[in-house]
């Protein structure tokens, strides 16, 4: 059974910034990191609450699917105490922090991610980057836009697409597990490591065969000579075999610290329903002109009174249209959906949605490639054969390609 044998978190200020915004967490079975978003207000904050929430999910699981649930369970409570505090405290409006975790339960581990921080898999001297960036250039690396050398210097590298905070009530956090065994070596990071190191530093960073906390401080050293314009920070977990340490859980980063608010709430807040985030428009939302929308309510108000003048019969026959045209739309709408999956041997891209409704199939075989699952890593077929999804065709050719790609690496 594997177990975790060694594991350490460092957490570094860097050459530019002033204060930490990075939070990092290796406990017993969970291991975190959040990235308060770096030039908002209160990043600092952001990471630390969040990362204080999710240590809560640090305690062992009856499986891999629970510690998964957990995990989603508590990110999204850490994004809804985000927007509680920012109620509490307006200075803060617009804070949020990535996160990165993992919970490793036996011989799986049950993985939880949002933003740009990452997770890295090092197992028989190959490294894997297991979670995906939620950026604005990733988006036009996966649709082929752009190279990964041309992301590395894009403008907009920075620009986040999802992370937890006070804008969003349901964020979409990234979740999976994955089997492990002895002799893996995981790193989480924030990307003030993953932004400035380069993978073959990382990869030879956690191949010296050094401890997780000295592997950790190299990699710090390795950022920090790069120039580290960003807070940096690191947890390494190694996986072994046999009964599990006992170290006492190590905190780093602004978690480490008590959390302090640059001014007192204010008192005598009017009371506030919980549906509710009340926030301050930005420029990028659309705001309707006041008067044409009260009269667009009035306009509303009226076809209202109209339609409610119509028969019981014809609000069936339209109710009974609308359920078959809504059918309709929705099941046009999966045929614009594909997935990556397996049929047999061979890697295959399906049209549609895996969900079946009843009797009827939402999916079908689209194309059946000449990757074969067999000659596949085994990361990369434990991820096929659970199916990656893809919002376009042209996005699961890209996936297919890749998949190609490593078959021949």
């Amino acid at each position: 059974m594997a177990t975790v044998s060694q594991s350490a978190a460092v957490s570094n200020v860097g050459k530019v910034r002033s204060n930490n915004q990075d939070s990092g967490y290796a406990g017993h079975f969970l291991f975190v990191v959040a990235d308060g978003m770096g030039g908002h207000a209160g990043g600092d904050i952001a990471s630390a609450i969040t990362t204080k929430r999710v240590m809560e999910a640090d305690h062992p699981y009856q499986s891999a699917q629970d510690a998964e649930f957990a995990l989603q369970a508590a990110l999204i409570a850490a994004n809804s105490q985000l927007a509680d505090t920012v109620f509490e405290h307006s200075e803060l409006t617009g804070m949020g922090t990535t996160v990165s975790a993992l919970v490793v339960l036996d011989d799986q581990v049950a993985i939880a991610h949002i933003g740009d921080s990452r997770i890295y898999l090092l197992r028989d001297g190959e490294l894997s980057q297991i979670t995906t960036d939620h950026t604005f250039v990733q988006r036009l690396v996966d649709s082929g836009r752009i190279t990964e050398q041309e992301a590395a210097v894009h403008p907009r590298r920075s620009v986040l697409m999802r992370v937890l905070g006070d804008v969003e009530s349901s964020p979409e956090i990234d979740t999976s597990i994955l089997a492990t065994h002895e002799g893996d070596r995981w790193l989480i990071c924030s990307d003030g490591l993953s932004g400035v190191v380069s993978n073959t530093a990382i990869a030879n960073a956690l191949l010296s065969g050094l401890p997780a906390r000295q592997v950790a401080e190299r990699l710090i050293k390795e950022s920090l000579d790069a120039g580290a314009p960003d807070n940096v920070t690191i947890v390494v977990v190694d996986i072994g075999s046999g009964a599990s340490r006992h170290e006492t859980p190590a905190i780093v980063g602004s978690a480490a610290a008590p959390l302090a608010f640059g001014e007192e709430p204010a008192r005598n807040r009017p009371l506030r329903l919980p549906a509710l985030r009340l926030h301050p428009v930005r420029e990028s939302h659309f705001e309707p002109d006041s008067q044409d929308y009260l009269s667009e309510l009035i306009e509303e108000d009226a076809r209202r009174a109209k339609r409610r003048k119509v028969s019981w019969l014809v609000a069936i026959i339209l109710l009974v249209v609308a359920i078959v045209g809504g059918a309709i739309l929705g099941y046009q709408w999966t045929q614009t959906r594909y997935f990556v999956g397996v049929e047999g041997n061979s890697v295959v891209i399906y049209r549609g949605v895996q969900q079946d409704l009843g009797p009827i199939k939402l999916s079908s075989v689209y194309e059946k490639t000449d990757v074969s699952v067999s000659d596949l890593r085994v990361y990369d077929r434990q991820q096929v054969e659970n199916t990656i999804n893809a919002p376009s065709l042209e996005d699961a050719q890209v996936i297919v390609d890749r998949l190609r790609d490593a078959q021949t690496e």
